[in-house]
């Protein structure tokens, strides 16, 4: 059963039943607070609280580290597993039989789950540990001693190294007041890394081979006093990942206890397994946990509140790009190309390279360049996977068409239309040879290389499956990864059939897509309703892997060579919300939209009763992205669109009294599925003329 939560930080109900153990029966909760406070006698000198969430192989080697310390302490080992898909606590719990393990009903996030751990701690120290951590042997003994003789500190944390032997900077850090936090998302610290004043945050300026208080360490390793942890009553629970450990330092420092670094021992920390499997937004939580603890911490500051949002917003969006970083090496060349062959365009009619009049310059550079790259950008060029000579065609003939529209309305850049004309042609032959030239390179390099494909289907079609590789009826350079069990609500490793290996369910493949490095995924013999498979289409985009429905071989190799020659997955072609180019292009109708209505006043003319009077607040919301002139209808018993919710609606046309869930789940879907430019514009016409009737 699942727990519930009724005071903050984790004193559960008194009496309530909360999670499943490794034997599958059900406990009890702790029933008095006092029991939660410290005892003179405990059963354990170390309790150790793993968070387990789809990293069954990370966790693995994490309690097997634990079992190899060379400690004779006794050691109480928790795993509270956050309702993971991977059949972790199903495998683990045969292996480790002296580890508790307790599964919740859904992912209650780490601050909660971790709560939870602490309730059913028995020793004197309780660590706080991620599954994608490994203990170097001595750490154990290390740390409780380093406790044992320092009893003014109440927590304290060990070197964290990556993978690489490299210093993991967060797991010794200063409190992000206003000046801390501004020189984070501003970049000063990483420009003057030994600085007291800017690196403040990361503590860059102190050694890493020296033990010394600290304000606050990383949440994969934190070793507290039991009595101290639940006296400052363990995590708040308002941070669901991220910002939990530096709230916990906080109240732990303002409490009179202290923080330390302790440099004598190390973990490895595979940083951020624990958290990538998870198909929420990471970067998201972690900068809305740190509003959260501004808030909480320095909440009467409010120029700093803006500060920090503004720091946000822009690290954010700079993530963002990095996202599609792969991309833009051919953005910058595109944009010199076109800038080059404006030059010796200009010098074949004009007999020198700056031809124009001085006015023109640096216009015309700036102008072709921005022109050139939103009519690449408009016909999918960019951001969408592979690259082709086609779009890169079409993407040049709209720049000549629009650049030649403008001379209309500009007439004193009307130098000649010659020039435009050999510029573009310039264009394409430079594109389009080095497009070549790059497929060409790939494909000399990849000659040998082996496609990595996975299958999507229920499990009565798995040795259907099994049978197409037995035969080799899909060629030999085929690297088959395994299956995956759309309908399965859990996976167990021990359910692999003779001929297939079945790797997870259907969450399992989403969350872990960018690990496993698929070529191809084939949905096999499922129903081709594309709503139920959008958010793979989405991540697909980032991965770069290729999505097909097929129910037979012949359908495969027609939909892989119509791939080849489009050079964009099929299946993609009507599903525009999730692209790009769409999406801006939406956002932009969007804010015209509602600067033209707040300008002209319309939003007055609507206002006629107090129900109207959300109209003109909700036409702010446009401006601002939360909702979009025309979208889907808002509910919060329907699940996330890519869709934004919309002023104008399908599910409006409906009288109110018919508007049920199930109406406005099919509106809202037909909506996301067929979403074009025309069908916005046919939602906006009639709302008006059914506004006016």
């Amino acid at each position: 059963m699942l727990i519930k939560f009724k005071q903050r930080y984790f004193l559960p109900d008194k009496n309530e039943q909360i999670l499943t153990r490794n034997d599958s029966t059900v406990v009890n909760s702790i029933t008095t607070e006092d029991n939660l406070i410290s005892s003179p006698n405990y059963d354990y000198d170390i309790s150790i609280v793993i968070v387990n969430y789809n990293v069954r192989d990370f966790l693995n080697k994490c309690l097997n580290s634990i079992n190899a310390s060379q400690t004779n302490l006794k050691i109480q080992t928790i795993v509270v597993d956050n309702h993971s898909t991977d059949g972790s606590i199903n495998y683990l719990r045969n292996i480790y039989q002296k580890a508790e393990f307790y599964e919740l009903n859904e992912n209650l996030g780490f601050s909660k789950a971790n709560n939870v751990g602490f309730t059913k701690a028995k020793g004197k120290y309780v660590l706080i540990l991620n599954p994608d951590t490994i203990l170097s042997t001595d750490t154990l003994q290390v740390m409780y001693e380093y406790m044992e003789k320092n009893q003014e500190v109440w927590i304290s944390g060990c070197k964290i190294l990556n993978p690489d032997g490299s210093f993991q900077l967060p797991c010794r850090r200063g409190f992000p007041t206003p000046w801390v936090a501004f020189s984070k998302l501003f970049g000063l610290q990483t420009i003057f890394p030994k600085s007291k004043l800017f690196a403040r945050y990361n503590q860059t300026f102190r050694s890493v081979d020296e033990t010394y208080y600290i304000d606050a360490l990383m949440g994969a390793f934190m070793f507290a006093r039991t009595d101290k942890l639940k006296q400052i009553k363990g995590f708040d629970e308002d941070y669901f990942m991220y910002g939990e450990d530096l709230d916990l330092c906080y109240r732990t420092v303002q409490s009179g206890g202290k923080v330390a670094y302790v440099h004598s021992t190390s973990i490895v920390h595979f940083k951020g397994e624990s958290t990538k499997r998870s198909s929420i937004n990471d970067i998201k939580h972690f900068y809305e946990a740190m509003q959260i603890f501004v808030k909480k911490h320095y909440g009467n500051s409010s120029f700093f509140l803006i500060l920090l949002k503004i720091g946000i917003f822009l690290r954010t969006q700079l993530a963002y790009l990095f996202k599609y970083k792969k991309d833009f090496p051919l953005i910058v060349v595109d944009i010199l190309f076109v800038n080059l062959a404006l030059l010796l365009s200009t010098n074949i009619r004009f007999e020198k390279y700056l031809g124009f009049p001085d006015y023109a310059y640096p216009i015309v550079f700036i102008m072709i360049s921005i022109v050139h790259f939103l009519s690449l950008f408009s016909v999918g060029e960019y951001f969408e996977g592979e690259h082709s000579i086609r779009k890169f065609l079409f993407g040049n003939l709209f720049t000549f068409f629009f650049l030649t529209a403008l001379t209309y309305f500009f007439r004193d850049f009307a130098f000649s239309r010659g020039v435009l004309l050999m510029t573009i042609g310039l264009t394409f032959i430079l594109g389009s040879s080095w497009r070549m030239t790059i497929s060409t390179y790939k494909n000399e390099r990849n000659r040998n290389y082996k496609k990595r494909i996975a299958f999507v289907s229920e499990s009565d079609k798995f040795e259907e499956i099994g049978n197409l590789f037995d035969s080799n009826q899909l060629g030999e350079n085929i690297d088959f990864v395994g299956a995956f069990n759309f309908n399965a609500d859990n996976i167990h490793y021990e359910d692999n059939t003779e001929n297939i290996p079945i790797i997870g369910n259907y969450d399992f493949l989403l969350r872990n897509l960018s690990d496993l490095k698929l070529d191809e995924i084939l949905i096999y013999k499922l129903d081709r309703n594309l709503e139920k498979f959008s958010d793979l289409f989405s991540k697909t985009l980032d991965s770069g892997s290729k999505v097909y429905f097929i129910s037979n071989l012949g359908e495969y190799l027609s939909s892989f060579i119509i791939s080849k020659v489009t050079s964009s997955p099929t299946i993609l072609i009507n599903h525009k919300l999730i692209l790009p180019r769409y999406k801006f292009i939406k956002r932009i109708i969007d804010i015209s939209s509602a600067l033209l209505m707040l300008s002209l006043g319309l939003p007055h003319t609507l206002i006629k009763n107090r129900k109207d009077k959300k109209y003109l607040k909700k036409t702010l919301y446009v401006l601002n992205g939360k909702y979009s002139l025309i979208g889907i209808y808002p509910s919060e018993n329907i699940r996330n669109y890519n869709a934004k919710p919309g002023l104008m609606n399908l599910a409006e046309f409906s009288p109110s009294t018919e508007r049920s869930n199930e109406t406005i789940q099919k509106l809202n879907d037909y909506y996301e599925l067929n979403y074009s430019i025309s069908l916005d514009f046919d939602i906006f016409i009639k709302n008006l003329l059914k506004r006016g009737n």
